[in-house]
């Protein structure tokens, strides 16, 4: 069960269920409320109106004998003043709600049924009691009340109407009249029985087909998930999950995991390339220092220190090399100390031969950046070394200011760097045929490492023609 309801189709049936159920609920309450005043009022009126009539014929002195009493067979009662009963419906055998439970009229008629005129003045004086009213005039003010009443067996709930009436003979009079609620009962209750049968079954249906639905929009959501379990099952990061053509959320998702596995099979092949060529590169100068080492150990008079130091040297070079691209690899953020720019090329230029710098005149505050002053300095150590392999005389390191960025331009007037190789003499282990040697041109990692540095540092490392022709590396980096 708890398997069922942790799915996100089972909880958005589940959601969107209940929703439909309150809405449901409270629309259903609303509609049976509004029908149930609308009838009431609808009965009110029909009592009203029954009352009134009644209440014209009082009013022009209709006897209690002659009244319409009996239309409709709705009950109708006359009272007066005192509250006796004086008129009411023939048939009529209980009634409540009223006010007077009586159904029998005792009327202080005389025997003709036209009426004791009594003493009016008596009635007058009583007319501060309710609605002041002239004789022969019908009250405004009607009272609405709800009971039951029994006529000739049958008993129903009735809304009733009190209607004020002023006659000349008879004083002020009161009409009771009644309007069957069967029709407001009946209503309500069909409208009750068809929510209570239509309500679950409209809640099935919705949550049918909200399970349909979820099932058919997450059916490329689960074909991604079987693909991304079987590619970490097999480790083959070459597959792609399949992408459907709906151009929606789960389109863009699963495009974006194609793009995740795109990445990480690149970066997982450039690590097994880095470590192949790592490996490759360390064998040669282990294997010669193992040589020379073994040939001395056999032989002492023929060790050839300088070579062995040499080669030591090579792999100390190369080992501080691969050590700073993992660093570089695992995200080390660089220290965020200024650095002076123009000093550092000093620095580095200093007890080089063939190696000028010139700095910008007009930077005024010179040329400093935020960053690793070892990692800069290396970044420069490493364009040097670059630029005097390949220089014929002269080699310029240049300092200047270019608006937001500060710039450092190392130029040689050798050879140069064909268009097409200008890019890829930044990768890993990567040496132009003209600088194949190991002894002459390195491991191939010291254009790489400066322009990872660059990008960590937030610049950029290019490399364009030199004025004197040969090829110009330059570094530009946010100016502190």
């Amino acid at each position: 069960m708890s398997r069922l309801f942790g799915s996100v189709r089972a909880r958005a049936t589940l959601g969107a269920t209940l929703v439909v159920a309150v809405a449901l609920v409270a629309a259903g309450a609303a509609v049976l409320l509004s029908l149930r005043s609308n009838l009431l009022g609808e009965a009110g009126t029909q009592a009203e109106r029954s009352a009134r009539e009644v209440a014209t014929e009082l009013a022009v002195g209709t006897p209690y004998a002659d009244l319409s009493l009996d239309v409709d067979d709705r009950p109708v009662q006359v009272v007066d003043e005192d509250g006796t009963l004086v008129a009411a419906s023939e048939d009529l055998e209980r009634i409540t709600g009223t006010g007077v439970e009586t159904v029998k009229p005792r009327p202080a008629a005389s025997p003709d049924g036209t009426g004791d005129a009594g003493d009016t003045d008596d009635a007058d004086d009583d007319d501060d009691a309710g609605e002041p009213l002239e004789a022969g005039e019908i009250g405004e003010r009607t009272t609405v009340s709800d009971g039951s009443a029994t006529i000739d067996g049958d008993t129903e709930d009735y809304r009733f109407a009190a209607v004020p009436v002023k006659t000349e003979d008879r004083g002020r009079l009161t009409v009771y009249a009644g309007a069957p609620l069967s029709a407001e009962h009946g209503a309500v209750n069909t409208a009750l029985t068809v929510m209570l049968i239509g309500f679950p079954v409209l809640l099935a249906v919705v949550g049918w087909v909200t399970w349909l639905v979820t099932r058919r929009a997450l059916r490329p959501v689960e074909g991604i998930r079987r693909e991304m379990a079987a590619i970490t099952a097999s480790e083959d990061l070459a597959r792609r999950v399949p992408v459907p053509g709906t151009h929606d959320e789960v389109a863009r998702l699963a495009s974006t995991t194609n793009e995740t596995l795109a990445a990480l099979e690149t970066s997982v092949e450039r690590q097994r390339r880095f470590v192949a060529d790592a490996s490759h590169e360390l064998r040669s100068p282990i294997a010669s220092l193992r040589t020379q080492l073994e040939v001395a150990a056999a032989h002492p008079e023929l060790l050839d220190l300088d070579g062995a130091v040499e080669d030591t040297v090579r792999l100390q070079h190369l080992a501080a090399d691969l050590l700073l691209l993992a660093r570089l690899d695992a995200g080390e953020r660089p220290a965020d100390a200024r650095v002076d720019l123009a000093a550092l090329a000093r620095e580095e230029a200093g007890g080089r031969s063939g190696v000028s710098v010139r700095e910008d005149a007009g930077a005024a505050g010179g040329v400093t950046v935020a960053g690793s002053r070892g990692q800069l300095g290396r970044v420069l150590a490493n364009l040097l070394d670059n630029a005097q392999r390949h220089a014929r005389s002269a080699v310029e390191v240049s300092v200047r200011r270019d608006g937001d960025l500060a710039v450092v331009g190392v130029a040689d007037d050798g050879e140069g760097v064909p268009a097409a190789d200008r890019e890829r003499i930044f990768e890993r282990f990567v040496r132009l045929d003209a600088a194949r040697s190991r002894d002459d041109g390195g491991a191939g990692l010291g254009l790489a490492i400066a322009r990872d540095v660059a990008v960590r540092h937030g610049g950029t490392l290019t490399v364009h023609d030199a004025p004197a022709g040969g090829a110009l590396f330059e570094l530009r980096l946010p100016a502190a």
